[in-house]
């Protein structure tokens, strides 16, 4: 006998190459609009062109009578309720009687072709009384404003937190007015899917989503059918950040499939795209902030009102994460805060990266520059006076019980190196909209702006979080291997390699297979709030660590040796020695299934706002360098660094990618992205006119990354996604505000908010 100690590649802390990566790179990777069925036909979607509006009546005839077409669809053909939503049932699968915004599906068509279902789908006719559209949510709640929802109220969600003295005062105030536009999630695989009847009353459907199991509840809902008739695997998803939670094309073509009895096919195109999904809410915020004149915070106050569109989706959620966390993490002895959010008749709003944080962050962070410089103190400095440290308790009254280092990074981030300042002339494609020769440095100034914010990792409020995982090891060729099975969903982030380097590393293995993302398995949540690596991430690891136990187990009974354990892919005895090979052992398949629960969250008072809300907290900061045209309005991001605590980096390339992605969304947001909507009509639904950052808009990044394991996570993993879109377009606005010396209290900063 021999000791070993072997290192299998791969492992928790290396940066495997990804087993998408090359696929994707290549074009070689297989998207849900790639999905074929030689016999499918195809799918398309009537959307109302109005935002509200009453439907008197729907004549298919002349759609029906389009050779190719083999169905025409309405909310009369829906065999069950016609009633969808993440948080409510209030969104019709098909608009009944009733639109509530531009863009609402109304019919379905099927034909043989894409163009012949578009050429029916305008020929049916849809008898329209237009309705008055409430579309200033500023006034959704007063007297006298149509409700979008017959029978309700406009208002979705009030949350209330109070703490502390009731009439605080200070010496120094500061208020501020701040208003955030509507952002995209702007995805570049657009909704698609492929719904395959299964001959016997059930269907298939592949399709690109973040939340198989509560897309199979809701397909379920409309079409009627028990679970184990509707059966959803992920096919290939091309980004998601939010807008895959709610259903889009899902149940139009389980119902076409359904009732052609042919695989339907449906894939929306970058117009429809923009109303096939929700979109961040645009929100209205006021807040006041009173501290003593050496820079404490004493009180904070502040009004936050998101719209939610005409359907709630995660509305509910987001106010709940727009106030808990509204003030930013800052130790605050007394706060008052009211959140809302309500129905208009405008795109439906729901999840996106950051989910509530972000908007409130530009308000929280503009407010405390300005209180630095009240109390002359430095922008820097007063974050680390103020901010959180482990122990600190935040606006409802929870502990935060694990590391919280506010001050480290944001005083990290102000002591990276700076880029250099310019010095004589300049070439000009480094200046903003130098690439078009529109300016050679005139009226060119630099400034720098901070920010450092904070997140809740997983649902909250008293929501059951957990996902499922199924390990099973085996031999196979002569090799020990792994297959891993959940249904969390693969949208870009790499949760795949992490599912693989888990097993790799609690197993020893080389060989790791993960199998297709299906509801064959118990359900894995959505992927979203940052929450797969920790809480998918603690299935694996559970499901591992029993299928090690059954292992070892079966090991001992074999060979009658005490106290084994795994090393590599062979059986080690305590002194070291190697008593057995995995494969030796293995003669039968290993084999389990675990749902794992991270600690409870709880509900908050409905009054105070107090309560254990949040499963974990993480934190981040960054630095924005800007070179601003003050004649022409151009912004040009010389330099955008952050700093962010991940607790443990299990795979530091894609960590660093995640941060590096979330930035370029918070600036995205800070400079550029908006829905712009009027009257409820959206202007712009298209990348030629939603405009979002480029390669070429991108600046160098330095990305520090902290480690203070979280005691209460798998691994010490903190989420990693939706902090740096949270600090990063705050910094970029406060950057501007230093080169211009304007207020700017609207983001997207527009050129005509710059000039002078």
């Amino acid at each position: 006998m021999t000791s070993t100690e072997t290192r299998t590649a791969g492992r928790l802390g290396d940066s495997p190459l990804r087993p998408d990566g090359t696929l994707k790179v290549t074009g070689e990777f297989a998207y849900s609009s790639d999905l074929w069925h030689d016999d499918m036909v195809w799918g398309v979607t009537l959307r109302s062109p109005h935002p509200s509006a009453r439907i008197r009546g729907i004549d298919i005839t002349d759609a029906l009578k389009v050779p190719g077409v083999s169905a025409v669809l309405t909310s009369a053909d829906v065999p069950g309720e016609n009633a969808v939503g993440l948080e409510h049932l209030d969104t019709p699968a098909l608009a009944d009687g009733v639109v509530r915004y531009q863009g609402e599906p109304v019919a379905l068509v099927a034909a043989d072709h894409p163009e012949t279902a578009r050429r029916a789908a305008k020929r049916i006719v849809v008898d329209y009384e237009v309705l008055p559209a409430v579309t200033d949510p500023r006034t959704a709640l007063s007297d006298g404003t149509p409700w979008v929802h017959a029978g309700h109220d406009n208002l979705v969600r009030d949350l209330k937190i109070r703490r502390g003295d009731p009439s605080p005062t200070a010496p120094v105030v500061v208020a501020l007015d701040f208003e955030v536009g509507m952002q995209d999630q702007a995805f570049l695989g657009p909704e698609s899917g492929l719904a395959v009847p299964d001959g016997e009353g059930g269907v298939d459907l592949y399709v690109a989503t973040q939340w198989l199991h509560v897309d199979q509840s809701q397909v379920c809902r409309v079409l009627g059918l028990p679970p184990e008739r509707v059966r959803l695997t992920l096919a290939g998803v091309g980004g998601a950040f939010g807008g895959r939670e709610d259903l889009s094309m899902h149940v139009h073509a389980c119902l076409l499939a359904l009732h052609t009895g042919k695989p339907v096919k449906m894939s929306y195109a970058r117009d429809e795209s923009f109303f096939g999904h929700v979109h961040r809410h645009p929100a209205w915020l006021r807040y006041e902030f009173g501290a003593r004149e050496t820079g404490e915070l004493v009180y904070a106050k502040a009004d936050i009102l998101f719209d939610g569109g005409a359907y709630a989706s995660s509305t509910t959620a987001v106010v709940g994460n727009g106030g808990t966390l509204g003030l930013g993490p800052y130790r605050i002895p007394s706060v008052h805060v009211d959140a809302r959010g309500v129905y208009t008749n405008n795109p439906p709003c729901g999840a996106m990266r950051g989910f509530g944080c972000v908007q409130a962050a530009f308000a929280h962070e503009a407010l405390m520059d300005e209180l630095a410089d009240r109390v002359g103190m430095d922008r820097v400095e007063i974050r680390a006076l103020n901010g959180m440290v482990e122990g600190d308790l935040n606006i409802t009254g929870q502990v935060i019980d694990s590391a919280a280092p506010v001050a480290e990074l944001i005083r990290t981030v102000r002591d990276l190196p700076l880029p250099a300042d310019p010095v004589g002339e300049r070439d000009i494609r480094e200046l903003p909209g130098g690439a078009s020769n529109t300016t050679h440095g005139e009226g060119v100034r630099r400034g720098i702006g901070y920010a450092v914010t904070y997140k809740n990792v997983g649902f909250s409020e008293g929501f059951d979080d957990y996902s499922t995982a199924r390990v099973r090891l085996e031999v196979v060729a002569g090799e020990p291997v792994a297959t891993v099975h959940t249904a969390a969903a693969e949208v870009g982030q790499g949760l795949v390699t992490i599912e693989q380097q888990i097993c790799r590393t609690e197993l020893g293995v080389e060989r790791v297979v993960v199998h297709p993302k299906d509801t064959t398995v118990g359900s894995g949540g959505s992927t979203s709030a940052s929450r797969q690596t920790y809480v998918t991430g603690g299935a694996v690891k559970a499901a591992c660590e029993a299928v090690r136990t059954t292992v070892l187990k079966r090991a001992t009974e074999s060979l009658g040796i005490p106290e084994l354990r795994l090393d590599g892919e062979k059986i080690v005895a305590a002194g070291g020695d190697v008593v057995a090979s995995l494969v030796e052992i293995l003669t039968e398949p290993v084999e389990e299934t675990v749902e794992w629960h991270h600690r409870p969250t709880f509900p908050i008072d409905p009054e105070t706002g107090q309560g254990n809300a949040h499963v974990q907290y993480a934190f981040s900061a960054h630095r924005a360098v800007v070179d601003v045209d003050v004649e022409l309005g151009l912004v040009k991001v010389v330099a955008l660094d952050t700093a962010q605590d991940v607790g443990r980096a299990l795979n530091p390339d894609a960590v660093v990618g995640q941060i590096q992605g979330g930035s370029a969304q918070g600036m995205g947001l800070a400079l550029m992205e908006e829905i712009i909507v009027q009257d409820g009509i959206v202007k712009n639904p298209s990348f030629t006119d939603y405009l979002i950052p480029t390669i070429l808009d991108m600046p160098p990044m330095q990305v520090k990354v902290l480690e203070y394991a979280d005691p209460h996570a798998p691994y010490g993993v903190r989420g990693v996604g939706e902090p740096p879109t949270i600090s990063s377009g705050p910094a970029v606005a406060a950057a501007i505000r230093a080169a211009t010396g304007k207020p700017l209290r609207r983001v997207p900063v527009r050129p005509e908010h710059i000039t002078f």
